[in-house]
């Protein structure tokens, strides 16, 4: 049994938001078309932007009154693939126990968006004084791909809103810092020949494994000598290696590898200049191994995707929002990123606050705690009290 302090409307909507299978390489269409219907009987002012093939949407709904600023409650609708993982139970229908409630996208972040959409029937049946938007984007976790065309739009529209609280998991504590994020692919191209003859070929995923002990050594670096900021969970820069491909057979010299890494760094940490470090190394000492070989080898890397860290000072009036609405005066930060910080760039002020926890994110059998959702939905009420006419 669920804690009667839950309202049944928003674990019903997160059973229903969690049922759109809306992993990131697929379409979060039907989900957005479904969102835009729920919402209909409040007459919002809804902008949709579409990714380059329209199968994918950011939904912007404005409720209330319009032409002044308003708050923006933010989050992603995207989660990531279940593949690989082993789940105890269907990862796209929802299973309710022991006040756990198990799903993909249950801690990120679905719940946070169900909670705002139960909220919406009585905030607008009490009428809003302060407009509040709806922002949904799309593929969040790829690289926080959607979020840059939806405050576009809004830039090119004149729409700037006051504040924004981005829903991210934090056990509902407002978070004014995050890191930031640089991702790369680097592509290893080396000659192919038969393994009996080895020294003959250019082995690409032995220079990537090279490489990659070399990124290692930088993380290690980091780790014991910092620069550190022990506000952060973790408090220092890091660099991971994620993905890695390459090699057809072991009787072949391999011709191609490539692996993904990235820089998750502190404010005050440069990763363009880790990556100049990464380069300055491929080029001074793998590259002149490989093209003694054979000169048409070598390294490129490419960039993947981009998050600046979130610096919201504690100072500012939406962080003094976020306390007040939580009933915690702790403020923390975050290593994960977020889109807050594509806000904050856009001249948003911003703090990230949102039900369940970063651990159970990402994994199998993730989940939110009923409690944490009771929470989520306390916040929402007292957001009520603060932009809405009437008690």
């Amino acid at each position: 049994m669920s804690s009667p302090a839950v309202p049944r409307a928003s674990v019903e909507l997160i059973r229903t938001l969690v049922g759109f299978p809306t992993v990131s390489r697929d379409s979060n269409l039907a989900l957005i078309d479904w969102v835009r219907e729920y919402l209909r009987p409040w007459d919002p002012d809804i902008r949709l932007t579409l990714d380059d093939d329209r199968r994918k949407a950011n939904l912007f709904a404005t409720l209330g009154p319009r032409g002044v600023p308003g708050i923006v409650l933010s989050g992603h609708t995207d989660v990531v693939p279940v593949e690989g993982q082993d789940w105890a139970t269907d990862p796209f229908m929802i299973a309710e126990k022991d006040g756990r409630l198990y799903g993909r996208g249950t801690s990120d972040m679905k719940s946070f968006i169900a909670c705002v959409l139960a909220a919406v029937p009585e905030i607008m049946r009490r009428g809003l004084a302060t407009p509040l938007h709806l922002a949904f984007s799309y593929d969040e976790e790829v690289g926080c791909l959607g979020v840059g065309r939806l405050i576009a739009d809004l830039a090119a529209a004149g729409i700037r809103p006051q504040s924004c609280i981005v829903g991210e998991p934090t056990l509902m504590r407002p978070v004014i810092g995050h890191k930031g994020k640089k991702g790369y692919r680097c592509t290893v191209r080396g000659f192919a020949a038969h393994s009996a003859y080895a020294p003959h070929g250019v082995n690409a995923v032995e220079f990537a494994a090279e490489a990659v002990a070399f990124l290692r050594g930088m993380a290690r670096r980091h780790r014991d000598r910092g620069p550190y900021d022990r506000g952060f969970d973790v408090a220092h820069t890091t660099v991971h290696t994620g993905v890695i491909r390459g090699g057809t057979a072991l009787n072949i010299v391999p011709h191609e590898c490539s692996f993904d890494f990235e820089f998750r760094h502190l404010p005050g940490d440069d990763p363009d200049a880790l990556l100049e470090e990464f380069r300055r190394h491929v080029a001074a000492v793998l590259e002149p191994e490989m093209r003694a070989v054979r000169p048409e080898t070598g390294f490129h890397i490419a960039p993947l995707s981009v998050m600046p860290p979130l610096t919201t000072g504690p100072e500012a009036e939406v962080v003094a929002l976020a306390q007040e609405l939580t009933g915690c005066d702790e403020i923390g930060k975050v290593s994960y990123g977020t889109e807050g910080s594509h806000f904050q760039r856009a001249g948003i002020p911003t703090v990230v606050c949102g039900p369940g926890s970063i651990e159970q994110a990402h994994k199998p059998d993730e989940w939110v705690s009923l409690e944490q959702i009771g929470k989520c939905d306390a916040f929402l009420a007292r957001l009520a009290d603060r932009v809405c006419e009437s008690g």
